[in-house]
């Protein structure tokens, strides 16, 4: 086998693994930005119980998940031309899981507060940071695996942290 024989596979491996985890992070941005605007609602309708405002979350991360997961996979059993196999579901469930899994950090925060060892205010300001925190740690790998100059890898992790910002805007001006 010639030396070109072995790169391709290895090329192939190397552009899935990357489509694999530009999808997940597709769906950590999304739910981050999803969890940090039901923050921003729940907070506002139940500003002292914490505990509603984590189910609400969660509940929410999980319904958006669901429809996800249904929606590509129709689309994609429609732009394969057929009808996809339990491992093509499972494939599609596991990519789109980063969705619910982005809710995780600040729905513990909520919970903390619930639990009484934060304040009800700390708490939700806890997920705001925590939601903040996911969202420029998700800038930075995707500048990472971009290979992203200095400017450009600043840019994009700042215009993730203005999305997460706006709604931390939103929520000080809703919210009084």
């Amino acid at each position: 086998m010639s030396q070109q024989d072995t790169a391709a596979p290895s090329l192939a491996a190397s552009r899935f693994h990357g489509l694999a985890r530009g999808e997940r992070l597709a769906g950590f941005v999304y739910g981050t930005i999803l969890t940090l605007s039901v923050v921003v609602a729940g907070a506002r309708a139940f500003p002292d119980d914490p505990a509603h405002v984590a189910e609400l979350v969660a509940v929410t991360s999980f319904v958006f998940w669901v429809a996800h997961v249904y929606a590509h996979w129709l689309g994609e059993s429609v732009s394969h031309g057929g009808h996809l196999s339990f491992a093509e579901l499972r494939r599609v469930t596991s990519r789109e899981w980063a969705l619910v899994e982005a809710a995780v950090p600040p729905v513990i925060a909520l919970l903390l507060g619930a639990a009484g060892l934060l304040s009800e205010t700390t708490a939700v300001w806890l997920a705001f940071g925590l939601g903040l925190g996911v969202l420029f740690v998700e800038g930075v790998v995707f500048a990472r695996v971009e290979r992203l100059g200095l400017i450009p890898a600043v840019l994009v992790v700042l215009a993730n942290l203005g999305f997460g910002l706006l709604l931390v805007a939103l929520k000080l001006v809703v919210g009084h």
